[in-house]
């Protein structure tokens, strides 16, 4: 790739607009699963007897909460990549097709 090719990507508002949503969605759900994570683990520290509080049997509260941090993270995962095949892939299309001069 030679430095005009690189500075037209540059200046195409697909890609100012793919990194733009790109970085905020990212830093957005990084925010999220941190917030989720570090509440797990505060939890953990200082409320040990509520995650112990058994639920049924040998199930407790601490059992549910860390499953359902994981099946958390697998649906932010989820939504991510649904974005990513729909709107970055629509965006990255773009960007190649004006790079190349391929007619969109």
């Amino acid at each position: 790739m030679d430095d005009k090719m690189l500075a037209r990507i540059q200046g195409d508002p697909n890609y100012q607009s793919l990194v733009k949503e790109r970085t905020s969605f990212g830093w957005t759900m990084s925010i999220i699963t941190l917030v989720l994570y570090f509440g797990y683990i505060t939890i953990v520290a200082f409320a040990p007897s509520l995650i112990a509080a058994k639920i049924s049997g040998d199930i407790t509260v601490g059992i549910i909460l860390g499953a359902g941090l994981i099946v958390l993270s697998i649906l932010l995962t989820g939504i991510y990549v649904v974005r990513a095949n729909s709107r970055y892939d629509d965006l990255t299309r773009a960007i190649v097709a004006s790079a190349t001069g391929a007619v969109r």
